[in-house]
């Protein structure tokens, strides 16, 4: 059996739209090309065909991947606004080597968005946070080694 996947409420929603639309329109859009592609003879030769072909196995295996996700899905509440770090949760810190202050949100990994500060509960920045209170200190591994932070607040 796979490992659960936190996400929240909205998160597994999106995921069930994203679904619908690849069964639906998406593999509507991938027949159509192949229809095409067919009517234009030979197929042993006829890179149309054999580009739709391949986008159509792509699109059923990222279906196949999606539901997986659903079907392990693991719905968990926003934790924002609490006095601990949970799904939502902003969370400041300051590296106490560096003294450098960064902002984390606790996403799921399929909301995560290194660019924006949503980290992943799967990554090992979400678990080290997952739980913590202000104050506490928490050592989150790196490549290039373990770095020591200091929870400063939680929104």
């Amino acid at each position: 059996m796979s490992e659960p996947i936190v996400m929240s409420a909205e998160a597994l929603v999106a995921l069930h739209a994203e679904i619908a639309e690849l069964e639906g329109e998406g593999r509507r859009e991938i027949a159509e090309r192949i229809r095409i592609a067919r009517e234009w003879g030979d197929l042993k030769e006829n890179a149309e065909y054999h580009d739709a072909k391949k986008s159509q196995a792509m699109l059923e295996t990222r279906i196949l991947q999606l539901r997986e996700t659903a079907l392990n899905a693991e719905v968990r509440e926003l934790q924002a606004g609490t006095d601990v770090a949970g799904l939502g949760s902003r969370v400041t810190v300051v590296d106490e080597e560096r003294g450098r202050e960064s902002v984390y949100t606790l996403a799921a990994a399929t909301e995560a968005d290194a660019a924006t500060g949503s980290v992943s509960f799967e990554s090992p920045m979400g678990r080290a946070l997952d739980g913590v209170r202000v104050g506490d200190s928490v050592v989150v591994p790196t490549p290039k080694g373990e770095r020591r932070l200091v929870v400063r607040s939680i929104d």
